[in-house]
């Protein structure tokens, strides 16, 4: 994969969720993941100290396929983009090894100033360029 090719998956991939527009969401996300892709995010570290005390020692969120794929997005989409408050972007570190594609990303906020999150994309990519496994490690 071509650096420019590389750009333009992290900034297709970075884009959906910010993307108003829910057809042309779904229509991203069907785009981007196959269709039996997993998305599988390393809970926040509120959430993991609140399973902790319930005695769990590990808590994984997982979203499969495009249904849940699509809630998953709309979700963060509606939580931090819609209100105005953040945007989120790439930082332009991606590299690739094989079917394998890292990069890291940020949650700002709209008006600017220091990002209000970050986080380490770990993409794992099917013979036709779409994701079939999105592993996402929340920074800060």
């Amino acid at each position: 994969m071509a650096d420019t090719d590389l750009q333009n998956l992290t900034d297709r991939y970075v884009a959906v969720w910010g993307e108003p527009d829910a057809d042309r969401r779904r229509a991203a996300v069907r785009e981007l993941w196959s269709d039996d892709a997993v998305h599988v995010l390393q809970a926040p570290q509120e959430l993991r100290q609140a399973a902790a005390g319930l005695g769990f020692d590990r808590l994984v969120l997982e979203a499969r396929g495009h249904a849940e794929l699509e809630s998953r997005v709309a979700r963060a989409y509606h939580e931090f983009v819609a209100p105005g408050t953040y945007v989120f972007r790439a930082r332009g570190d991606a590299d690739r090894l094989r079917d394998v594609v890292k990069f890291r990303w940020e949650m700002v906020p709209r008006d600017g100033g220091a990002p209000a999150g970050s986080g380490l994309e770990i993409l794992v990519l099917g013979a036709d360029g779409r994701i079939v496994g999105d592993y996402q490690f929340i920074e800060g």
